[in-house]
């Protein structure tokens, strides 16, 4: 089988590596691609956004499956374009994709539904948790706990040029839940965590994640399976009926209160970074899933879980997120991985042979092992030995998971 895998990020490079285990995938394409995946398979410089010539590419390429990782282009109607002239995608049209695109017409979808989810509030007043209404790069979520944060938040929100929602601001443990849809069934796969804050303690802005871990102590796998039935099929079955059926991956964001999980937003694609964390949990292929997906036949299709942890360190450049870098050498990369962990490129560039930063977030290091504490040990040994200049990355993902007990 060949493949197009659409992206560059962490999210497609963890994607590429775990396709590329696959005996039945015969190529790996790429656009564009990263140098970490471009170990993996060949990079074509095609724009994810640009749907006509991923069109041309997967027709020259004679591709049976194409992939599409960011959620831009699967907002923008990328799937559509290629679906309608006969190329298999995994990765939903523009209207089921709408889920994540706006998030009041996913609080339509959730109503109708009946998925619990947080309330909406008419007036901003803090506490209150701040959202623009719009793809945002997981950056355009405002917790505001005090008057202060709030006029912080109303200010940023605003250079987004989107409209706002207010919602009442829930507690407890934040965790993703995924599943594998095919417009009508769902298959789960472990959940995970991450860390959207810039700093240790869940303090600074948000980010688009600075590290991830799985699985999660708070949501065994007989949970997960739960949140599928009452959260995924339900919004699936929503969808199904407006005419708009969801084929890809649904990504779930919730919040575990004491009154049961609540759903904070809806995601139409892979995490990133918690598919860095995911994919090395994941015994089974990955390749026959999607393919099934999008083929609209995933019933019977089965995944298996590792009893093993995961926990990714992001490694971001020092003006992140409010900026990035780009041209400053990289090294260490290699030693890394000798440590014995893997790395996922997330924002890099080739300089001739010299690998360089290119974005905001630059690497993604993930430790796998039996449990939570010696995965993180080793990704954050693996971290040590990376460097370029001003790099940053958070001291605590996955430390208050530790010991704990599912």
């Amino acid at each position: 089988m060949k493949v197009l895998l659409v992206g560059s990020g962490g999210r497609e490079h963890a994607l590429a590596w775990k396709l590329s285990q696959t005996p039945a995938l015969d190529e790996l394409h790429a656009a564009p691609g990263n140098p970490g995946i471009a170990e993996l398979g060949a990079c074509h410089p095609v724009r994810p956004e640009d749907g006509e010539g991923l069109l041309d590419l997967a027709h020259d390429l004679d591709a049976d499956l194409c992939v599409i990782g960011p959620e831009a282009p699967l907002v923008a109607g990328v799937a559509d374009e290629l679906r309608h002239a006969g190329v298999s995608v995994f990765g939903p049209g523009a209207a089921a994709a709408r889920i994540e695109g706006s998030k009041s017409f996913a609080k339509e979808v959730m109503a109708a539904a009946g998925v619990p989810a947080a309330r909406a509030l008419s007036v901003a007043r803090a506490p209150c948790v701040l959202k623009v209404d719009g793809l945002a790069g997981g950056k355009g979520v405002f917790v505001c706990r005090t008057a202060a944060e709030l006029d912080a938040a109303l200010g940023a929100a605003a250079s987004y040029g989107a409209g706002l929602l207010i919602e009442e601001l829930l507690e407890g443990e934040e965790v993703s839940v995924f599943a594998l849809c095919d417009g009508r069934e769902a298959l789960p796969l472990p959940a995970a965590r991450d860390a959207k804050r810039l700093a240790d303690g869940d303090l600074g802005p948000n980010t688009g994640g600075m590290g991830s871990f799985s699985p999660v102590p708070a949501l065994p796998a007989h949970r997960v399976a739960e949140i599928v039935e009452t959260v995924h099929r339900p919004v699936l079955e929503e969808l199904a009926r407006r005419g708009t059926p969801f084929v890809g991956l649904l990504y779930a964001g919730l919040m575990l209160t004491d009154d049961g999980p609540r759903v904070l937003e809806f995601n139409a694609r892979f995490g990133d970074p918690e598919t860095q964390s995911l994919l090395p949990r994941l015994e089974s292929d990955l390749l026959e899933p999607l393919a099934a997906a999008a083929a609209g036949e995933l019933g019977g299709v089965e995944t298996r879980e590792s009893a093993d942890a995961a926990v990714t360190v992001v490694v971001a450049a020092g003006s992140y997120p409010e900026g990035g870098d780009a041209g400053t050498p990289i090294d260490g990369v290699q030693e890394a991985r000798a440590a014995g962990a893997l790395v996922f490129h997330a924002g890099t560039a080739l300089r001739g042979e010299r690998l360089v930063t290119n974005g905001g977030r630059i690497l993604g290091v993930t430790g796998v092992a039996d449990t939570l504490e010696a995965a993180r040990e080793l990704a954050y040994a693996a971290v040590g030995r990376i460097a370029f200049p001003e790099a940053r990355h958070r001291s605590d993902i996955a430390a208050g998971a530790v010991g704990a007990r599912a």
